[in-house]
C-alpha cells in the first residue's frame, strides 16, 4: 500500500454545524467501496485514482502531536472523505489506534462508516463516550441489499450495517443512521425511506439524519451517471438525471417535500431524532461547558 506525506491529521472545521464537530481527521486517502454517488470523487478534492486506498505516512505520530497542541479537547469528525473502516483497517488498525489517542487526550469523536468493522472498537468508543461526546453514524441509503449492491458494489450490505448498528446501540453508544444520499428515481419512494427508518428503529438507532437528493459536480457527475447506465441498463437514468438537473450541484428529489413529511412522521412515531440540533444536543448532554462551543 502506498504511503503519502501529511503535515497534519487534524484540520479545523469552518463551523460546527456538521454534528457539532470542530475538527476533521482522515487517516486514509481514497476508498474502495465503489459507491457510484460518492462526492469525494469530485475534481475539487484532487484525489487521483480514488478507488486506491493510501495511508498517511507516520499518521499516528502526527495525530499525537496535533492532539497535544490543542488548548481544549477537540470534537473530531472522521469518515467524511474516506471510510475509516476500509478492509485494510482490519489488519492495520490505524483507525483503532487513532481512537485510542483521541481517548487518551480526552477528545470526542463522530465516526461515519459503511462497515461493520466499527463494532471491533466498541471498547475504545465506550471509553471516549465516558468523558466526551461520541456519535457513531452508519450510512444506509437503502434497506434493499440487492439495490445497494448496484449502487455501493464493494461496500458491506445494508443488512450487515444495521446489524452493526444494533451492536453499537446495544453497547450503550450514541449511534444512528446517515440516510444519505437518497437517490432520485431509485431510492425516493415512501416505501424505501420507511424501510430504512424501520430498520434503524429495530437496531436501536437514536437518530436518522437524511438528505433527500444527491450532489453532482465535475468528476463525480460523470462517474455517477455512467455508473447508473452500467448498473441499470436500458432504463435511461442518465438522460433523466440530465434533463431534470443539468449541471446543478445540489439535486433534490422531486418528491423531497412529501418524503420529508412521511419520514419525520415515522421518526416521531418511533422516538427517533432527525434534525441536526436535536441530535447534537442529545449527544453532548452531560458534557458540561463543551456544549457551549457547538453551533458557533
Amino acid at each position: 500500500m502506498e504511503a503519502i506525506a501529511a503535515k497534519h491529521l487534524l484540520h479545523r472545521n469552518r463551523s460546527t454545524q456538521w454534528f457539532g464537530t470542530d475538527h476533521t481527521m482522515n487517516i486514509y486517502r481514497g476508498c474502495c467501496h465503489g459507491c457510484l454517488y460518492c462526492d469525494s470523487r469530485s475534481n475539487c478534492y484532487q484525489v487521483g485514482d480514488f478507488d486506491q486506498i493510501r495511508i498517511k505516512r507516520d499518521a499516528l505520530r502526527i495525530l499525537r502531536d496535533d492532539l497535544a497542541r490543542k488548548v481544549r479537547p477537540a470534537f473530531i469528525c472522521t469518515g467524511s472523505m474516506s471510510d475509516p473502516y476500509n478492509p485494510f483497517e482490519k489488519e492495520l488498525e490505524l483507525t483503532r489506534h487513532a481512537l485510542e489517542l483521541i481517548d487518551a487526550y480526552n477528545c470526542g469523536v463522530a465516526v461515519a462508516t459503511k462497515s461493520g468493522l466499527i463494532t471491533r472498537d466498541v471498547d475504545v468508543l465506550a471509553s471516549i463516550q465516558s468523558h466526551s461526546p461520541l456519535i457513531c453514524k452508519v450510512t444506509v441509503t437503502t434497506a434493499d441489499d440487492g439495490l445497494a449492491a448496484k449502487l455501493e458494489p464493494c461496500a458491506p450490505p445494508p443488512s450487515v450495517r444495521l446489524a452493526a448498528l444494533g451492536k453499537l446501540s446495544g453497547a450503550g453508544l450514541f449511534a444512528g443512521v446517515l440516510l444519505m444520499p437518497v437517490l432520485p428515481f431509485l431510492e425516493d419512494s415512501d416505501e424505501s425511506v420507511l424501510a430504512v427508518v424501520e430498520g434503524a428503529a429495530q437496531s436501536g438507532a437514536r437518530f436518522v439524519y437524511p438528505c433527500f437528493g444527491v450532489t453532482m459536480r465535475q468528476g463525480q457527475r460523470e462517474y455517477f451517471l455512467d455508473g447508473l447506465e452500467r448498473a441499470f441498463p436500458g432504463q435511461g437514468l442518465k438522460e433523466r438525471y440530465l434533463r431534470r438537473f443539468g449541471d446543478r450541484y445540489q439535486c433534490a428529489c422531486p418528491r423531497a417535500k412529501e418524503l420529508w413529511a412521511v419520514f419525520t412522521a415515522a421518526c416521531r412515531a418511533r422516538g427517533i431524532l432527525y434534525d441536526m440540533r436535536s441530535i447534537v444536543q442529545a449527544a453532548t448532554l452531560g458534557y458540561g461547558d463543551r456544549q457551549l462551543t457547538f453551533f458557533d
